[in-house]
C-alpha cells in the first residue's frame, strides 16, 4: 500500500487528522519497518529494500512540499528538510549497497517525529 492510499482510503467515519498527525504517523510505520527490517536483513533482504524504498519516497514527498511556492513553513526549515531528503536519498543508496546500516535514517526519523510532537531538539 502507498502512503497517498494509507490517506485516500482512511475510513469516513473517522475524525478529521491534522497533518503532522498523518506525517507522524507515517514516519512512524516506515521507521519501524526500517527497523524490523535491517534486523532481518539476512533473512530477508527485499523487505530491506521495500522499507528504504518507501522511506525514499516518503522523504521525497517531503522535499516536493517543502519546495512548493505556497508552502508556509519558514525558509530555513524548508531548505534542511529538503537537504534531509537528499541526505537520506544518498544514505539509502550506501544502505542498498551493504556499505552502511539503517541507523541514521532512524536517528533522522525519529528527530523529524519529535519535532512534529513539538519536542524539540533535546533528546
Amino acid at each position: 500500500m502507498t502512503f497517498h492510499s494509507a490517506i485516500s482510503y482512511a475510513r469516513p467515519e473517522a475524525p478529521t487528522r491534522s497533518l503532522r498527525s498523518v506525517e507522524y504517523d507515517l514516519l512512524a510505520q516506515v521507521t519501524h519497518r526500517l527497523r524490523s527490517a535491517w534486523a532481518a536483513r539476512t533473512t530477508d533482504f527485499p523487505a530491506l529494500v521495500r522499507a528504504v524504498t518507501d522511506n525514499i519516497q516518503l522523504w521525497a514527498t517531503f522535499a516536493s512540499d517543502v519546495a512548493l511556492p505556497g508552502n508556509t513553513l519558514p525558509a530555513a526549515l524548508r531548505a534542511r528538510l529538503f537537504y534531509l531528503y537528499e541526505f537520506t536519498a544518498h544514505h539509502s543508496r550506501t544502505v542498498l549497497e551493504d556499505k552502511a546500516s539503517v541507523e541514521v535514517l532512524v536517528d533522522i526519523n525519529m528527530a523529524v517525529m519529535r519535532g512534529l510532537r513539538g519536542e524539540g531538539g533535546g533528546r
